[in-house]
């Protein structure tokens, strides 16, 4: 079903682009083409970037070649403000960073957010999620089995890891400390995901939060049932994972119906996975240009076999899918957006 979206979200392009054809060629052809990735190598993130980078040139006019530039830093809020302030305008950089950034930018006032999620140059998604999940691994030999046992008062609490506030692995443990009393504690400043693995495999912290594509790409021994990592629960679907069939969602453990409902609202961005924007401003023939390569290398063979030997999940959305989940959190009710901007604020104390 998705392929037949994205072609007819490629119709809607064509007319666009057609006029322009040439001058974009022009302007592309001996460029390079800067693919900024919110996170440091080897983590999710940085294998859809790369992916991505790999394949949308063959797809835009004039050919340029593309090159991947790793900015971690506060959990891709570094990335996100560069891409927006600083980033070339004129269609030669777009990036990719958290899937919360959007979110953490709509739903307060934190002082380090430097730009408006809606003004950003979306340019497409490489997943929706719909086949993913965001799993709460914990070591078995951390001795909490359960969620009772991690809801347990006065017990020593769960140690995560974390790149920093705003990512996945900082709102999300906060979230669920909060909202389904979990006894965790987050140590922050991983720059990327292969430190945070590393640091769970070694017994330096107790586990991590990390999508499920991403540990069968990079982890999958952590997916073995004899291995030493245990799934808790999972985050970012409606409905259980069929490859998690016996775990519960966190809308499951919701104790109340208010409590559900702000998850619901802090799983939106999980529409969002793995989005890559352009800054605001660059001139529309040449967005359009990025939209349509990004779309047309998502239909290409050869990147979708390069993606099932990494074993990253496709399925691909437009700008407008993006925009649709962003003005959904940005019209989501002012006291749910509080009450989240209240928990993600009060996690930093």
């Amino acid at each position: 079903m998705w392929k037949q979206l994205l072609l007819a979200g490629l119709v809607s392009f064509a007319g666009a682009t057609t006029k322009a054809a040439e001058p974009v060629a022009d302007f592309y052809r001996s460029k390079q083409i800067s693919v900024i990735v919110g996170y440091g190598p080897g983590g999710g993130y940085d294998l859809y970037g790369r992916l991505v980078a790999r394949h949308i040139t063959r797809h835009m006019p004039g050919n340029p070649n593309a090159i991947v530039q790793n900015m971690p830093g506060a959990g891709s809020l570094r990335a996100a403000n560069y891409i927006y302030n600083t980033a070339p305008r004129d269609g030669t950089a777009f990036g990719i960073f958290a899937r919360n950034i959007p979110l953490m930018g709509l739903a307060g006032h934190n002082p380090s957010v430097q730009f408006d999620a809606r003004k950003f140059n979306w340019i497409g998604s490489s997943s929706s999620f719909s086949d993913d999940a965001y799993l709460f691994f914990v070591r078995k030999d951390a001795g909490v089995s359960s969620i009772e046992a991690a809801r347990k008062p006065g017990g020593a609490p769960i140690i995560l890891s974390s790149s920093g506030e705003g990512s996945p692995g900082y709102d999300v443990p906060n979230l669920l400390r909060d909202v389904l009393r979990l006894n965790l504690k987050l140590i922050s400043g991983f720059p990327d995901g292969g430190s945070m693995n590393l640091a769970a495999d070694r017994g330096e912290v107790d586990g991590r939060t990390v999508d499920y594509s991403s540990t069968l790409a990079g982890k999958p021994d952590w997916l073995d049932p004899q291995g030493k990592m245990k799934v808790l629960l999972q985050f970012g679907r409606a409905t259980r994972h069929p490859a998690f069939a016996d775990v519960p969602t966190a809308r499951e453990l919701a104790p109340d119906e208010r409590a559900r409902k702000i998850i619901e609202l802090a799983e939106v961005p999980w529409h969002l996975s793995r989005c890559f924007t352009a800054p605001p401003n660059v001139p529309l023939e040449r967005v359009n240009a990025l939209r349509e390569a990004f779309a047309k290398a998502h239909l290409d063979p050869l990147l979708l076999e390069d993606a099932a030997r990494m074993k990253l999940e496709i399925h691909p959305g437009t700008a407008e899918d993006i925009l649709e989940q962003i003005e959904i959190v940005a019209n989501a009710p002012e006291d749910m957006l509080q009450q989240l901007q209240k928990l993600f604020d009060a996690s930093k104390g």
